[in-house]
């Protein structure tokens, strides 16, 4: 029982038998302690727990914590490869107890896991103390039976472990075991400690103060256990070997990379082997927990590490990219242990590739001019700032590149001058910024932007976190403060809020920490991608260097991702159904809806509509897993991702993947849908629920809009509609099945009623006028010739015409006139001549003098019929008069 499998599970399995609850890994980002780049330590998911800022269900618990060292004050990065111990990534194995147990059974405890389950020799074992911990010294002496010369005391900060200036503390105790005299080194607190023949494999925290100012040191009512063991090192002390790379895990990724290398490692070697195997795993856990390699932050880590085993794979004589294939490799060994590895591990492959391939083009363009530019160079001269900062800043090859590459020769980097190239690019940035047309108060955050750099953002894994306030802007401007009932906004160093952007709203929820509450309203980028959160203090006063806790609002979020997902699924089944030619022109994807615009040159049937809706919902309930690969937009675009409108694109892209019917027919190896996208997805796309379409509109020409709901909305939106429906069947003394022949039916019956009232008034109304005195009284004589001239209401606009036609037929040769008053007290005129008058009278200059009357103007027709109309119906007698005057004067 040596493997390191085998191994981790012992141990967890020992401290389950004995109460403790296995609690899994953490991420490597940590969520609760925005001061660590990376999870470095078991107890870092405790934090919290102890402090007693968290309760958990349980009181004892025990982890296989991944751990990486390669960043901020823990970087173990340049050592990696050249000692027996050094790893950038490491398992911390632990067991902590939250105020149950303390010193006496967490010695007891361990020892008997070393001696009885692991087989350690108790002659080979010691271990150290803090200096003047006298009850962890009587219980070493009871449990293990250590004489005094066994037991170490160390006065130094080396055993005794604090969180912070302030917080619990308290001592600590290092079990080592004896290597042998083969190996040079002496036991700890000796001058010979640094060798490796004594070897620290297990360190147990007594957690049992607080520290409560510099000075003050008071004890906690209730002391806890925090443990961590080296899993790599116990599996060099099980398996007899002297350096952590020899063991069964490293010896089959070295393995791996030498099948795949065809040479397997040499004396002169070793040390890039070693580095390529240790790095694979730390990149590999890195981009499973969220990180992608990028230009600051913890992707700058990340990228750093990734290149450096890159350049060794180089050294090695790799020719084509070698990272990605050999992922299998680490995902065979540990991927029953950590799921996650196995779930992202299509995402690990394509960006170990991308990154590699787009390195080797680097190194190669950077050392072609680096070679030109020091062609002339000897040994102690120095190279010029200026071109290496060109390398940096045009060609992408890193600094310390060129000092590596140059280092052989014995020749330096202007570093002042570089350094000068460097703020005279930022110079010309912030002009170029400032000429941009952004708003005089938008001016505060580019400079942030320089001064803080990208906002680390944790959202796509986790929708609560840690972070440190590091500024606050009100009105505009700096503020040192914000204080209760104030308005503002605050920049963190990570966040899970999502800011706006690709046609997704930003999130919003709480900040909290000690005595103070910052409701966020909405998370918005500013300078690119500086992450700002605007909102209102709720409690006390928020200042810059506060650590708060970070909770985006779980519910919103939730259905924020179900909407920006089921865009996506309609996008392709509107593309299936209506054709290739579908293209986004924008979207906004909200917690209550979602809108789709795109191209299309009609109105989409209801027919057409429906088969989008089912093809989409047939995705939903295939519940496939929803997949993000980070891939060179190219290759994205080649893959048949889709990039959506609007959108810029840097060099490498999130590849958004869902649905499993493409895959299954070979179409797409990708996926069903498949977009760009830097948005919140559903894990599965069964968590979107349902799908529903509510509307399609055209809003510009050649463009549509679809808008649909998902989830609770849509439900909702079903049963809403429903209780109408019933509420409309129960009116109509119908069934809901039944009701829309019922409406037909209606709606057939009230056009007849209406045909047969506008019949009824026409015929009332040549039978009689709605005013009185002369031009009221039917036809008279006008000019010689008959006029018809009748004010009417009751009869709309456009039957005015008909009735006018009637007219000429009843008096046969004429003029007919007539005036329709409407409701608003407007009015309508209709003035007609008989084809044997028309060259005598004119309706359009008749009309015209009718409508002048009205208080209109002008109108229209022809000679045998014209309209006009204007504002005031009450002079409608006084429009016939004035027509009869015209006949009378032609």
């Amino acid at each position: 029982m040596s493997g390191v499998n085998e191994i981790r599970s012992k141990f967890l399995d020992f401290f389950a038998e004995n109460g403790h609850e296995i609690v899994a890994s953490s991420p490597l980002v940590p969520r609760n302690d925005p001061t660590l780049m990376f999870t470095n330590a078991g107890m870092v998911q405790f934090k919290n727990v102890f402090t007693g800022v968290e309760k958990r269900p349980y009181q004892r618990a025990t982890t296989s914590q991944k751990c990486v060292r390669a960043g901020g004050k823990h970087n173990d990065l340049d050592n990696v490869g050249y000692t027996a111990r050094h790893l950038t990534f490491f398992e911390m194995l632990g067991n902590f107890s939250f105020g149950d147990y303390f010193k006496e059974r967490a010695i007891e405890l361990a020892w008997n896991l070393i001696t009885k389950e692991f087989g350690l020799k108790k002659d080979k074992l010691l271990v150290t103390i803090y200096h003047d911990d006298e009850e962890a010294a009587r219980h070493w002496k009871n449990i293990a039976g250590f004489s005094d010369d066994r037991i170490i005391r160390i006065a130094t900060s080396d055993n005794f472990w604090a969180m912070g200036d302030t917080g619990p503390c308290g001592p600590c105790s290092e079990i080592f075991i004896d290597r042998g005299e083969h190996i040079w080194g002496g036991p700890p607190g000796s001058p010979e400690e640094d060798g490796d023949r004594f070897l620290e494999f297990w360190n147990l925290v007594f957690m049992q103060f607080e520290q409560v100012t510099k000075d003050e040191r008071v004890a906690l009512p209730r002391p806890s256990i925090d443990t961590g063991m080296g899993l790599e090192r116990m599996a060099c002390i099980l398996q007899g070997v002297d350096s952590v790379f020899e063991t069964d895990l490293f010896r089959h990724l070295i393995d791996a990379a030498a099948s795949a290398l065809g040479h397997g490692p040499e004396e002169q070697t070793v040390a890039s082997f070693r580095v390529i195997a240790d790095h694979l795993r730390s990149s590999a856990f890195l981009v499973a927990d969220g990180v992608l390699p990028s230009n600051e932050g913890r992707g700058y880590v990340l990228r750093r590490i990734m290149r450096r085993a890159m350049r060794h794979a180089q050294l090695l004589g790799a020719r084509e990219p070698l990272m990605h294939r050999l992922v299998w490799a680490l995902v065979r060994e540990m991927g029953q242990a950590y799921p996650d590895l196995v779930r992202a591990e299509t995402l690990i492959e394509e960006t170990l590739r991308l990154e590699e391939t787009r390195f080797r083009k680097t190194l190669e363009r950077g050392l072609a001019i680096l070679d030109e530019k020091s062609a002339g160079l000897k040994k102690g001269d120095m190279f010029d700032g200026d071109t290496a900062f060109t390398l940096y800043d045009t060609y992408g090859f890193p600094l310390d590149l060129t000092q590596d590459a140059l280092k052989s020769r014995g020749i330096s980097v202007d570093q002042a001058a570089f350094s000068d190239a460097m703020e005279r690019q930022r110079v010309k940035a912030r002009a170029s910024w400032a000429g941009s047309g952004e708003a005089a108060s938008e001016n505060v955050w580019f400079p942030l932007r320089e001064k803080l750099g990208a906002t680390e953002f944790l959202g796509y894994d986790t929708e609560s976190a840690e972070g440190v306030v590091t500024a606050l802007v009100k009105d505009g401007r700096d503020a040192d403060s914000l204080k209760t009932g104030e308005s503002g906004a605050i920049v963190l160093n990570q966040t899970p809020f999502y800011a706006e952007s690709g046609g997704q709203v930003g999130d919003i929820g709480l900040l909290t920490g000690e005595g103070v509450k910052f409701r966020v309203t909405d998370t918005q980028k500013k300078a690119g991608d500086l992450f700002v959160h605007l909102g209102t203090v709720e409690q006390g006063t928020l200042k810059t260097g506060t650590a708060l806790q970070l909770e985006v609002d779980h519910a919103r979020r939730s259905s924020i991702r179900a909407h920006h997902s089921a865009t996506h699924l309609l996008h392709e089944a509107l593309r299936q159904v209506l054709g290739d030619h579908i293209a986004q022109r924008g979207s906004l994807v909200a917690p209550d809806r979602l809108r789709f615009d795109f191209v299309h040159p009609k109105p989409i049937t209801a027919e057409e509509l429906a088969r989008v809706e089912d093809i989409a919902n047939e995705v939903v309930l295939e519940n496939d897993e929803v997949t993000t690969r980070l891939m060179a937009v190219d290759d994205a675009r080649e893959a048949g991702a889709r990039a959506l409108f609007g959108e810029k694109y840097g060099d490498e892209v999130r590849v958004v993947s869902m649905g499993k019917q493409a895959r299954a027919h070979g179409q797409n190896a990708l996926g069903w849908s498949v977009e760009l996208c830097g948005g919140t997805h559903v894990r599965r796309t069964g968590d979107i629920g349902l799908i529903s379409v509510t509307g399609e509109s055209a809003v510009a020409s050649g463009v549509r809009r679809i808008e649909a709901l998902t989830g609770r909305h849509a439900r909702k939106h079903a049963n809403d509609t429903m209780a109408i429906a019933k509420t409309a069947a129960f009116e109509l003394r119908t069934s809901v099945d039944d009701m829309p022949a019922r409406i037909a039916a209606l709606m057939e019956e009230r056009k007849k009623l209406e045909r047969d009232l506008s019949d009824a008034r026409k015929k009332l109304a040549m039978g009689g006028g709605a005013g009185n005195g002369a031009a009221a009284g039917g036809v008279r004589e006008a000019g010689g010739v008959k006029l018809l001239a009748r004010a009417v209401e009751g009869v709309e606009t456009k039957d005015l015409k008909s009735l006018v036609d009637d007219g000429k037929k009843q008096i046969g040769s004429g003029v007919v006139a007539i005036v329709g008053v409407t409701e608003d007290g407007k009015a309508g005129i209709v003035v007609g001549v008989t084809a044997d008058l028309t060259a005598r009278f004119n309706a359009v200059e008749l009309v015209r003098k009718g409508s002048e009357a009205l208080g209109g103007k002008g109108g229209g027709g022809r000679p045998d019929m014209a309209q006009a109309g204007g504002p005031d119906g009450a002079k409608a007698n006084a429009a016939l008069s004035a027509i009869e005057q015209a006949m009378a004067d032609a």
